[in-house]
């Protein structure tokens, strides 16, 4: 896909985009009708179903021989194929807890594919308006101003966002606990901020310094994993190794010896196999 293509892709995602956030800056203040899907927190509301619907059919009418991996239609028993195709990776609405409370960290994210690279991704929290956006080669941004990672090294100065996502099971519990335990009396600080996508954007902004997170989709990082690079960040998966957006887990950060230093001292979890993304 050649630079003029990509910008054309860009140009109409970043419309789909302001236009999906209008939705959901307006659903945040109202009464939400809230379904479950894998258990009493991995909730779905009418919003996210609605978002993805308008993202997906404004793409396909644009762009008929692109593919998409979708977290609703992937939810409701739809495939979830990577392939070297071009390909939108939509996660309508990223922290559908927080935007069930009204919390305002909520994002539509959206990442395009191809060659099974990251081309194009745009992060969008219009509660705050914070339009984060990256074009490969081109370095990301946030309403339209240049962003760049901290390069924070040192971890006593770093400051980690830790995600506990939606499962409940005892071991991914036990595993993210024993994990913060073993990094609170390390790092600068810990937050949640309850949305994979918002952190990753932030990493990329230098608000914080590294996130580590369990059992994502890749609907969650396809974008964020741009838009770290683009700032100069490094992308990794859990243990150190290489990142693979398939895999469901992610270890993000400002510099390689950060990533590298956390990923030393993670206890590792293994949420589902790795194709498994309904689990």
């Amino acid at each position: 896909m050649d630079s003029a293509e990509i910008e054309q892709c860009f140009e109409v995602a970043l419309g789909l985009v302001k236009e999906a956030g209008q939705v959901v800056r307006e659903a945040i203040k109202k009464q939400k009708t809230i379904e479950t899907k894998s258990c009493n927190v991995d909730l779905v509301t009418e919003s996210d179903k609605a978002v993805e619907k308008l993202l997906i059919e404004g793409l396909a009418k644009a762009f008929p021989s692109h593919k998409f991996i979708g977290e609703e239609s992937t939810a409701a028993g739809a495939k979830c194929v990577l392939t070297h195709d071009p390909t939108w990776i939509i996660d309508p609405i990223d922290g559908t807890m927080n935007f069930v409370h009204s919390l305002p960290y909520t994002c539509v994210s959206v990442g395009l594919w191809a060659g099974k690279e990251a081309l194009v991704g745009i992060i969008f929290n219009p509660v705050l308006d914070q339009m984060f956006t990256a074009k490969k080669g081109q370095g990301a941004y946030l309403n339209g101003e240049r962003i760049r990672v901290s390069g924070q090294k040192d971890l006593s100065q770093a400051l980690i966002f830790a995600e506990m996502g939606t499962s409940r099971d005892p071991e991914k519990v036990k595993t993210v606990l024993t994990n913060l335990t073993t990094l609170m009396p390390r790092a600068h600080g810990l937050r949640d901020c309850g949305s994979a996508a918002v952190s990753m954007a932030y990493i990329a902004a230098g608000f914080a310094d590294i996130l580590f997170h369990y059992g994502l989709g890749p609907w969650d990082m396809a974008a964020g994993a741009l838009l770290v690079w683009e700032a100069g960040g490094v992308v990794y998966g859990l243990e150190g190794g290489p990142f693979d957006l398939m895999r469901r887990r992610v270890l993000c950060a400002s510099s390689p010896e950060l990533a590298q230093e956390v990923a030393g001292l993670l206890t590792q979890y293994q949420p589902t196999p790795d194709g498994d993304l309904m689990g």
